[in-house]
């Protein structure tokens, strides 16, 4: 048993496929089928199908992933602990992040933290939604995760930004002479519904607010909502940093009272977690701080 052969067989869970693998990890395709045959020896049991569709764990390889995943990232926090000991700063960093952090966050962090710790390594993984982000962390294939408040109580939260919640117009539509958009007047409108998974921000709100609305279409992708509602399909309620550099053709409403999506960084621990991911969380803090977007 090596911690080569649970990192080979973790890459390809995180990957997929052998061939992606075996190029992520510089090895083989040989090499990876061999780590994979000599692990299923040593243990007894089939741990990975491989068909035409692809590359799959068994039954038994997803009772061991989360195990594999354990080990691997308790050798990645001795390492950082060595090399800190030494007054070095390496390690890698794995992080879940969604579309708009991805678009307005993510690049100013990342050359900010490259230029202080240019030794760290940082892995992004985008997620669809923020259910598959928690499941990441839950996971463990990652080690942060930025997300809105998650649903799963056995994760740390650190709130960030304040995401203001927006009504999205077509121009010519007869609410764009209001001065604040209230519950009452979309409701018998034809509403586009984000769908973000159960972790629905938007749906949240309308369920506090005890509201139905007449929602004619769901749709998981920004571009295509706003669009939806460029041209007059209906209309919809989105967060403010969704709705960067699609303003064309739309009219941006404020709605009445404070809605919003609390943006912050999800951890199994925040007591145990790295050294380096302890720095990325404060250059992230930093970083927001510096652009006027750190809320809490």
């Amino acid at each position: 048993m090596s911690l080569t052969k649970f990192e080979i067989i973790n890459t390809i869970v995180d990957t997929g496929s052998l061939t992606k693998a075996a190029e992520s990890l510089g090895l083989t395709q040989s090499a990876v089928s061999h780590a994979i045959s000599s692990l299923e020896s040593e243990w007894g049991f089939s741990i990975m199908n491989r068909d035409r569709s692809g590359i799959r764990l068994t039954s038994n390889g997803e009772r061991m992933i989360k195990y594999i995943r354990t080990i691997l990232q308790h050798n990645e926090l001795l390492q950082q602990e060595v090399a800190a000991i030494h007054g070095l700063e390496t390690g890698t960093i794995r992080i879940g992040t969604f579309t708009s952090v991805s678009t307005q966050w993510i690049p100013g962090i990342i050359k900010e933290f490259q230029i202080q710790y240019p030794s760290i390594q940082i892995k992004l993984l985008e997620g669809d939604h923020y259910d598959e982000i928690e499941q990441w962390l839950l996971d463990g294939s990652i080690d942060l995760g930025f997300l809105t408040k998650p649903s799963s109580k056995t994760l740390d939260f650190l709130p960030l930004k304040k995401d203001e919640i927006r009504c999205i117009l077509p121009i010519n539509h007869r609410l764009c002479e209001k001065e604040y958009i209230s519950y009452e007047d979309i409701k018998d409108e034809a509403f586009i519904m984000p769908k973000w998974g159960t972790h629905n921000d938007i749906l949240r709100f309308i369920t506090k607010n005890n509201q139905s609305l007449k929602v004619k279409y769901e749709v998981a992708d920004d571009q295509a909502i706003i669009s939806m509602v460029r041209h007059g399909l209906g209309i919809t309620i989105l967060p403010e940093m969704v709705l960067f550099n699609l303003l064309h053709g739309i009219k941006v409403m404020n709605m009445e009272g404070e809605y919003f999506r609390t943006i912050g960084l999800a951890t199994p621990s925040l007591k145990k977690i790295s050294p380096a991911a302890k720095r990325f969380i404060e250059i992230v803090k930093t970083w927001l701080q510096q652009q006027n977007l750190l809320d809490y």
